[in-house]
């Protein structure tokens, strides 16, 4: 059964209530479960492995370097989420491919040194 939920309000001021809203949407997630992810994280301070399995993987960039990708993400149509997973994905498959290949031309080898 899930937790019961309550209602959290607070006066914060509006240059960080745009800096929670502008990361929040890069999620791609609604704004409650923003804001108890990061409640989360302040509490579990450092235990990054959510109830549902998933890992938070953060990095730093520049601001310039940000603001690029904030424009191309725009153009796109894509969240930040997307763009990193599918970057991840596309690497990891292009490794397994190759580390599979390696594997069949290794086989290959041993299986004509058995023949010979």
């Amino acid at each position: 059964m899930e937790e019961r939920k309550k209602n959290l309000c607070a006066m914060i001021p509006e240059s960080l209530h745009k800096k929670v809203r502008e990361e929040q949407e890069e999620w791609g997630i609604k704004l409650n479960e923003y804001m108890e992810r990061i409640l989360k994280d302040h509490f579990e301070k450092g235990e990054r492995e959510m109830a549902n399995g998933t890992r938070t993987l953060a990095f730093q960039v520049s601001e310039e370097f940000f603001q690029r990708l904030k424009k191309y993400l725009k153009k796109t149509g894509q969240s930040q989420k997307e763009f990193v997973i599918g970057l991840i994905e596309d690497v990891l498959s292009q490794e397994e491919h190759v580390v599979s290949g390696e594997m069949q031309e290794t086989e290959g080898k041993a299986e004509l040194e058995e023949t010979e």
